[in-house]
């Protein structure tokens, strides 16, 4: 059995079964990226939620695997070296768990490069533009009178849609086949629903965005990751 003791996080999430991966989690559209990759590439794990109060995401033991204070994070007992290793940041996750499954990131090397683009074009735009939006259509923002930023925001989003949308004109899956950047960008397209922006941002108009969402929470591996951890 894997002895994971180096790592203070389990002082305070102790594993049940340290042999398999450990999850340490909140079911948002970044958390659940992790969950539902597990879920669609049969990697037994084990889930600790962990809520995005400071008592949690900020508190030592958290901390101490990853100093940015943000879920989700893992720690896989069987890492590549022989040795277990812990990760942050939800992309970096999902390619090392499409590299150690070898399942959905692409048959080849070009495969393998359109899927990271895809990917990084949700962490570097679509999750980012989406989730400060959100800030300003049903949160704190959306108390100040000055509307310039939510605009801001809601015009970017559109246009990250409508790119979206174009490029799914012809296929299924953001890639012409599933993969960890389907995993990474429709949870976020389903946090329209969560922000209740979905008119704001003209999301009907976006028929293969919508049809694209729909086959994406129909897979049973969707299904079940969503939810995990459950919240409290």
């Amino acid at each position: 059995m894997a002895d994971l003791s180096a790592f203070p996080i389990t002082q305070r999430w102790a594993p049940k079964n340290p042999s398999v991966l450990q999850l340490f989690s909140f079911p948002t559209p970044n958390g659940v990226k992790a969950s539902i990759a597990l879920e669609e590439m049969e990697i037994p794990y084990e889930a600790h939620l962990v809520t995005l109060s400071d008592a949690d995401v900020k508190s030592p033991e958290f901390l101490s695997l990853n100093p940015n204070n943000k879920i989700p994070a893992i720690i896989d007992p069987n890492g590549p070296d022989g040795t277990p290793v812990g990760l942050f940041e939800s992309g970096a996750i999902l390619i090392y768990l499409a590299e150690k499954s070898g399942k959905l990131i692409g048959d080849t090397a070009s495969d393998k490069a359109k899927t990271i683009q895809w990917l990084m074009f949700q962490m570097g735009g679509l999750g980012p533009m989406l989730g400060q939006m959100g800030f300003f259509v049903k949160f704190a923002g959306s108390q100040w009178e000055d509307k310039r930023p939510q605009q801001r925001y809601v015009d970017e989003g559109k246009r990250l849609l409508g790119v979206l949308d174009k490029e799914l004109a012809d296929k299924d899956w953001i890639t012409g086949q599933y993969s960890i950047a389907d995993i990474a960008i429709a949870p976020w397209l389903n946090a329209l629903n969560f922000y209740e922006a979905k008119d704001m941002v003209g999301w009907d108009d976006h028929k293969n965005l919508v049809a694209y969402l729909d086959r994406f929470m129909a897979r049973p591996a969707v299904e079940k990751g969503k939810n995990i951890p459950p919240r409290p």
